[in-house]
């Protein structure tokens, strides 16, 4: 997990200042329609962040970095879970394969006759 007094870095900052002008629109019509907006676009805007993050992971990875020190630089994530990440494994991508896993292993082969 990070540390309380790591510093939050200036991005995330500005994300959350353009979350509180979206609460601050007074015209309820025109908040509606940006905040609409926006969230039609966050697949895009998700995507985005995950390959970004992931792109990073792996290149902290190739700089000799290990798993339990980029968990902790992703900060509450397992290092097993970081080197998902590094596989651009989403939770939806492993839980559909863990379920795929099962149901074939759920379908054994007829016994030989």
């Amino acid at each position: 997990m990070p540390s309380e007094s790591k510093e939050v870095p200036a991005e995330v900052t500005r994300l959350k200042e353009a979350l509180a002008a979206f609460a601050a629109i007074e015209d309820d019509a025109a908040c509606t329609a940006a905040v609409s907006e926006v969230l039609r676009e966050w697949p895009t805007f998700g995507k985005q962040l995950r390959e970004l993050r992931q792109t990073r992971v792996n290149a902290l990875r190739a700089g000799d970095r290990t798993w339990p020190e980029i968990a902790e630089i992703i900060g509450d994530v397992t290092p097993e879970r970081a080197q998902q990440i590094g596989k651009g494994l989403s939770g939806h991508s492993r839980a559909k394969a863990e379920k795929a896993a099962k149901e074939t292993a759920g379908k054994a082969a007829p016994p030989a006759k």
